[in-house]
């Protein structure tokens, strides 16, 4: 069984994730992890599922059963995992959710002692533990070598002193009316406390979490929602998180959803403006816009292209030594104040932006136009290397004859090719996704 996709470990709970193969899952890591401990500890966190508590229980199992202490600090955002982990001295941080999936699914990513996601490398070792039955059995340990659990539930007031750090102390949020959409998630409780005590009128949707309703027809999957909702209480802004509140979706005063490239965008040049952007270089995914691109050259600045998912584009940024970046789906990373994508930071910077500004977030955000793009999802039954499929080379060059660009890629966890074409004149980028798709529709049957 294959662990690892573009996010840590995801599948169905019970199924893929049930007790067993988690309570494994944790053994394997157990048995990484114990090369470079420092501290003997490993912080443990979690989204709202109901599944939630059985996966908790088999990674305790599993991590003090080779001689790990145990922090469990309960619901909290993924970002405050990775803030938290190095703020006390944890050797590791696992946070179990599956971010913005329904709840029947659930899953595990896994932060270094700096609050960084774990590479490839180190996922590559721990799959590869979890297949050989003979090293975790040999990795049990007895007597007074057993770990112990601990649960803190107050470690929620330093995360919420972290975020309100990343706001300038010049400014207030009083006066505004900021709708917010929870998701019935992780940030239930962190992201009102935060915008309240920063002086905002708080409007609050989804955040009466069953166990069962999170992300369902709420949250940043939906911010239909929220739109409707900014419209009828007249809100300057509205934002929802997602399950476990590292990506941010934005809507205006006129209930328009902000298109993620463009609050990158947006925020990229507020930063050099405010002469605190790196290098002046912003890294975003394949999937984002040429039209960012486009603006952001313009404003003399570079944009560095990574794999999808925010924790490519921060070992992008890390490479090319920027402090900002993030995905077109809502994960922004100010690496000034977060290690992975932060929904509440990144919307306090938006804030930030606007009242330094003096600009209604319809102005702020709406600063380029996008080109056109079109998308596709087709299911299959097995992946075979893109490259290796006869007539794709001759597909790709007339795609790009017509000046468009194309991004065609496996699903990291689902039985998906996903089509992305982009190019100026949406007629012809149509005609040619009706050719891109039959053709792979006959080439993968």
């Amino acid at each position: 069984m294959e662990l690892f996709g573009t996010d840590g470990v995801r599948g169905l709970a019970g199924g893929k994730l049930n007790a067993m193969n988690v309570m494994r899952l944790a053994l394997a890591a157990g048995i990484h992890l114990k090369k470079t401990s420092k501290y003997n500890k490993i912080l443990v966190g979690k989204d709202t599922r109901r599944s939630g508590y059985m996966i908790e229980n088999a990674l305790v199992s599993g991590l003090t059963a080779v001689g790990f202490d145990v922090i469990q600090i309960g619901p909290m955002p993924t970002p405050a995992i990775a803030f938290i982990t190095e703020n006390m001295r944890c050797d590791a941080g696992i946070m179990i959710t599956a971010s913005h999936n329904p709840f029947y699914d659930n899953g595990i990513k896994f932060f270094g002692n700096t609050g960084n996601k774990l590479g490839k490398e180190c996922e590559g070792e721990i799959e590869e533990i979890f297949h050989n039955m003979e090293r975790v059995e040999n990795a049990f340990v007895t007597r007074k070598e057993i770990g112990r659990s601990v649960r803190i539930d107050d470690v929620i007031g330093r995360y919420i002193v972290h975020i309100k750090n990343s706001f300038p102390k010049k400014y207030s949020l009083y006066g505004k009316r900021i709708v917010v959409d929870c998701a019935n998630g992780a940030a239930y409780i962190v992201a009102p406390t935060v915008l309240r005590e920063l002086g905002a009128e708080v409007i609050v949707l989804a955040n009466e979490p069953d166990g069962y309703n999170i992300n369902t027809n709420c949250g940043a999957m939906h911010p239909e929602v929220l739109a409707k909702k900014v419209i009828e209480t007249r809100a300057d802004i509205g934002i929802a998180l997602d399950g476990d509140a590292d990506r941010i979706v934005i809507v205006d005063e006129k209930g328009n959803v902000v298109d993620g490239d463009k609050l990158i965008g947006a925020l990229a040049v507020h930063l050099k403006q405010e002469n605190k952007l790196a290098n002046d270089k912003v890294v975003a995914t394949v999937m984002s816009n040429q039209g960012l691109s486009e603006y952001l050259k313009f404003h003399g600045i570079t944009l560095e292209r990574s794999d999808v998912g925010d924790k490519h584009v921060v070992e992008i940024m890390q490479k090319v030594e920027s402090n900002f970046g993030g995905e077109q789906s809502g994960h922004i990373i100010f690496s000034d104040f977060a290690k992975t994508g932060d929904g509440l930071v990144s919307a306090l910077q938006a804030f930030a932006y606007m009242i330094e500004n003096n600009k209604v977030a319809s102005e702020a955000f709406n600063v380029f136009e996008l080109y056109p793009q079109e998308q596709a999802n087709l299911k299959i039954s097995h992946k075979i290397p893109i490259e290796e499929i006869t007539g794709v080379e001759a597909l790709f060059a007339e795609i790009e004859s017509l000046g468009m660009r194309h991004l065609v890629r496996y699903s990291g966890t689902e039985n998906l090719l996903r089509i992305l074409l982009e190019g100026k004149e949406q007629h012809a980028l149509h005609n040619m996704m009706d050719k891109t798709v039959s053709f792979f529709k006959k080439a993968l049957a």
